[in-house]
């Protein structure tokens, strides 16, 4: 059975710093890009980072560059979602996902409904 779990999440305070886990069983996480999403209450899914299979390419929303940071780790078969300087905008729901056989263009984008396969979220709320 393939699945993806988030974890890591929590609350902070305005300023501090979070790292998401996604963990994959069933599959590896060399064969798929990897995004991160969140969506906050009221608001749609929005994309906040992907990267490539290879992990060469990698996209940020304008609204958190410099801040988070993607990676993963194939030997633990986890990607992460670094968050540094976190705001109370930041705060949602925070969901990873994968999909096979995606062009770098498309990977680029970080559009939701590109990705097939989701974990169940993990909650980060940043207020003080």
């Amino acid at each position: 059975q393939q699945q993806l779990v988030e974890s890591g999440g929590g609350l902070v305070q305005p300023g501090g710093s979070l790292r998401l886990s996604c963990t994959a069983s069933g599959f590896s996480l060399d064969l798929d890009a990897i995004g991160w999403f969140r969506q906050a209450p009221g608001k749609e899914r929005e994309g906040v980072s992907c990267i490539s299979r290879s992990g060469r390419s990698t996209n940020y929303a304008d609204s958190v560059k410099g801040r988070f940071t993607i990676s993963k780790d194939s030997a633990k078969n986890t990607a992460y979602l670094q968050m540094n300087s976190l705001r109370p905008e930041d705060t949602g729901v925070y969901y990873c996902a994968t999909a096979r056989q995606i062009t770098i263009p498309t990977i680029l984008r970080c559009n939701p409904g590109d990705f097939g396969s989701w974990g169940q979220g993990t909650q980060v709320t940043v207020s003080s």
